[in-house]
């Protein structure tokens, strides 16, 4: 019998061989990409059907956004309210989602109930008709919410400070205005659906308890060649970022804190840099215990959190640096933060450390893989970059690999305090 009383061997994270979990790959009948991750130990499904749809391709503003929202808001045959009796009838639920290059449809139900629900998806996908009354109401609902938010400095940060780094014009850049969901028209939603929303341009990625029987089904749903149409070309957007780096907002004369954002151009997830970076920035502000954490929450007590965070995409990349702070103290904090680059440019991160960050960012990793909908969003991550495998185990090793004399040259080539921007909104 086990012995209770002798504790097991600590092993470290970096220890483990972190496999990435194979995907089954094949196309239906009309060409669209499926990538599967099964699991029979589940009782649900997820399916998420991926578009080239996001708001790069748009010609007017939150265009992409408000075509991917109202999508399941009435269709030529059903009105929203009886699309979602239906999906609710069956426990299930529609999540979409809108980023600046994708724009994503996800179904979560259980497994015995997704073939008859996946009508529905097609219903959905395929004759959404953005009846006038939804939009009307989803513009009502978005205005009144970014009246709301535009009184809270975080919320005002986050918009400033985007339009800083890459321009107003830019797609990372860009932000909502009450005239902008004013301008929104059904027949242009139309259009827009129309021309993205395409089978030529979509994958679809499935996890869960999948059946032969359910992927003839959706064979037979989605299969067919449901739209038509050129795919759109992407277009070229130039980075525009401002030429002054020092920004100073009044916006609630009232509130006790201020929104403090510090931030700098960074090269993409393609650049060798990245992955080192990676290991770096959590070092740095990536986690609970990392250094801006000790200086500026545990020791100065300026702020209940601080993180710093890499912008992981396509185009470009970005170091942010994020936290709130009582407004009597936001340039100190400033300064700590200066002071904690500082410190890493002159002086090598010690083993005991970095050991620590190591084993965190594995155990992360581990984490993210555990269970086949975690797996999935892995794979898909990669997949939509155009990555494999290949780059993530290469991360890997560099986070097992990577040197205190490399990290102090990282710092010293991307935490130079002249580099960033500087922004407080209060």
């Amino acid at each position: 019998m086990t012995n209770r009383t002798i504790s097991p061997d600590i092993k470290d994270a970096t220890d483990f061989s972190i496999r990435l979990p194979e995907l089954e790959r094949f196309t239906l009948d009309n060409g669209i990409p499926v990538y599967l991750m099964r699991a029979a130990n589940q009782e649900t499904i997820q399916l998420d059907v991926v578009f080239n749809a996001g708001s790069w391709y748009e010609n007017e503003d939150l265009l992409a956004a408000a075509t991917n929202y109202l999508l399941k808001n009435g269709s030529r045959r059903h009105s929203a309210l009886e699309i979602n009796e239906t999906i609710e009838y069956y426990g299930a639920f529609v999540n979409r989602h809108c980023s600046t290059e994708f724009a994503d449809l996800t179904l979560h139900c259980m497994a015995s109930h997704a073939p008859k629900l996946l009508p529905v998806i097609r219903e959905i996908i395929t004759e959404a008709s953005f009846p006038e009354e939804e939009l009307s109401l989803y513009q009502q609902n978005m205005k009144q919410r970014l009246l709301v938010n535009l009184q809270k400095c975080d919320f005002v940060a986050n918009r400033h400070i985007d339009t800083y780094l890459f321009g107003a014009y830019h797609p990372y850049g860009r932000t909502s205005s009450l005239l902008a969901y004013d301008a929104l028209q059904r027949e242009s939603l139309q259009g827009f659906h129309q021309k993205h929303y395409l089978f030529s341009q979509s994958r679809i990625f499935i996890a869960g308890n999948v059946s032969d029987e359910f992927l003839r089904q959706l064979n037979e749903q989605l299969g067919d060649r449901w739209s038509d149409g050129e795919p759109a070309q992407k277009k070229d957007f130039a980075l525009q970022p401002s030429t002054e780096k020092k920004f100073r907002i009044d916006n609630d004369p009232n509130g006790v804190q201020g929104a403090i954002r510090i931030a700098r151009l960074f090269p993409n997830r393609y650049h060798p840099d990245f992955p080192r970076m990676a290991v770096l920035n959590t070092i740095f502000g990536g986690y609970f215990g990392s250094r801006l954490m000790s200086n500026i929450r545990e020791e100065k007590g300026y702020t209940y959190g601080i993180y710093s965070s890499l912008y992981n995409q396509r185009q470009s990349g970005a170091i942010n640096i994020a936290t709130e702070a009582g407004k009597e103290v936001c340039e100190a904090t400033i300064q700590e933060i200066y002071k904690e680059m500082k410190k890493l440019c002159a002086q090598p991160v010690p083993e005991e450390e970095l050991s620590l960050v190591r084993n965190y960012i594995i155990g992360s990793l581990l984490g993210d893989l555990d269970g086949p909908f975690q797996v999935i969003q892995r794979w898909k991550n990669l997949i939509l970059g155009d990555l494999d495998e290949h780059y993530f185990y290469n991360n890997v090793q560099t986070i097992k690999s990577i040197s205190a004399e490399e990290l102090q040259q990282l710092a010293q080539q991307y935490y130079q305090p002249e580099d960033f921007y500087e922004l407080v909104v209060v």
